[in-house]
């Protein structure tokens, strides 16, 4: 069997080798220091390692299990004669991982070349890493990272799939997603403010805010326009922004309900979410010089030491896309009048709770497209009633009406475009 560029296994495996042992070996080389205190393990060594794993895999897997003993004993007399301050063990089990990146080629060269180029690279960036791990990255910072961690990778494949009448057409494990989903928002959100800055990540903030709660992220920016935190275009940006956030998520939230919708919502996100992106882009373009550039190090209300993720938050938004999906589920017996009178009442509270129940009962057969469409329209509108009393409330008559302006014109923009185009017709 030929491998790439017709050399057969063997060859490749040899060639993928040598090059692993070259990169890793290169980079261990500009490290070793000089002397008779300078590191056993550079150039030379890391390439004989490589090509040695690989040689010996090819001639007989009892001989490459051979070879790594050898490789393995080698890694531990370096570590005893090692004399440096540095009691680490980088270079060691680094001359381990080359001897087994040229095992796997052989069966497997381009993840073995996958493998060398990551092993390289995080070789390289230790200054980057270890000033991440211990400067960069708070203690806040790496708690909510590894409770996000725990809830997608360990809690969430635990949890049954299977729809449940009882639960509104949702699985435990789509409940949870939407949880994990939010937290992710969140902790996008505060990324992008650390590292991008008060202006471009104000903004970012804003429309992620959105996809967990435009409300809330509308009273957010209202609260800190009203008490000087923050210029008050670039805060009316991003609340504007984060009601184009109501819009994209219909994509998400079908992908995560019923992913056979999410093609259909693309056409009605993509309408629904111009004016807003439009209007708030305006504001912060005009905004660009109502603040200074100013490192997260000197601004007085740094986010290093913020929490990222908002659990509360979060179980609250998802508690209310489950009620709603229990109620629009309740009503789907009154018919669509009846249905449409309970979205309104669930979007008053969030338009995201009523919109993810419609798509799971649209996913399971229960509602027609026409309906769906009507619904997501109602929920959306009603709950811009409540955000523009929420920026009013939380920022003051000015923000408040600047907000209510914004919305109107994507409502007349939603629906006069729903009509012009047909999608409001006969059910």
């Amino acid at each position: 069997m030929n491998g790439p560029l017709g050399l057969g296994e063997a060859e490749t495996a040899l060639i993928v080798a040598l090059g692993t042992g070259l990169l890793v070996g290169v980079e261990r080389e500009r490290r070793k220091g000089d002397g008779p205190e300078r590191a056993a393990a550079g150039l030379r060594t890391f390439t004989v390692v490589a090509l040695v794993g690989a040689v010996s895999q090819i001639v007989s897997p009892w001989l490459a299990a051979v070879a790594l003993a050898g490789v393995v004993g080698l890694a531990a007399l370096s570590y005893v004669r090692n004399r440096s301050d540095d009691p680490g063990l980088t270079t060691e089990l680094a001359l381990v991982a080359t001897a087994l990146i040229g095992m796997l080629a052989l069966s497997r060269p381009a993840l073995a070349a996958a493998c060398g180029v990551v092993l390289a690279g995080l070789l390289a960036a230790r200054q980057m890493l270890h000033r991440f791990a211990t400067h960069w990255l708070s203690e806040a910072e790496l708690h909510d990272a590894l409770l996000l961690s725990a809830l997608a990778l360990v809690l969430l494949p635990l949890l049954p799939g299977a729809p449940l009448p009882w639960l509104g057409h949702l699985s435990p494990q789509r409940v949870l997603l939407l949880v994990v989903v939010l937290l992710g928002m969140q902790a996008s959100g505060h990324v992008a403010q650390r590292l991008l800055g008060e202006r471009v990540g104000l903004a970012l903030s804003g429309l992620l805010g959105g996809f967990v709660s435009s409300t809330a992220t509308v009273s957010a920016m209202g609260a800190l326009a009203r008490d000087g935190q923050a210029p008050f275009r670039l805060a009316w940006s991003a609340a504007v922004l984060s009601t184009a956030a109501t819009w994209l998520q219909l994509p998400v939230l079908a992908s995560v309900v019923s992913p056979t919708l999410a093609g259909l919502v693309w056409p009605w996100a993509l309408l629904g979410v111009g004016s807003p992106l439009i209007l708030g882009g305006i504001a912060w373009w005009r905004g660009r010089n109502d603040v200074g550039a100013r490192s997260q190090e000197d601004h007085p209300g740094s986010l290093a030491g913020r929490r990222v993720l908002r659990l509360r938050e979060a179980l609250v938004v998802t508690g209310l896309l489950v009620g709603a999906a229990l109620l629009v589920t309740a009503a789907e017996r009154y018919g669509a009048q009846g249905l449409m009178v309970v979205t309104a009442v669930a979007a008053v509270a969030d338009a995201h709770a009523p919109v993810a129940s419609l798509l799971a009962a649209t996913g399971a057969g229960e509602l027609s497209p026409h309906h769906l469409l009507t619904g997501i329209l109602v929920a959306i509108s009603v709950n811009s009633v409540t955000r523009s009393a929420a920026a009013s409330g939380a920022g003051g008559l000015r923000f408040g009406t600047g907000v209510a302006v914004a919305l109107v014109v994507n409502l007349l923009v939603a629906w006069g475009g729903a009509y012009w185009l047909g999608w409001l017709g006969p059910a």
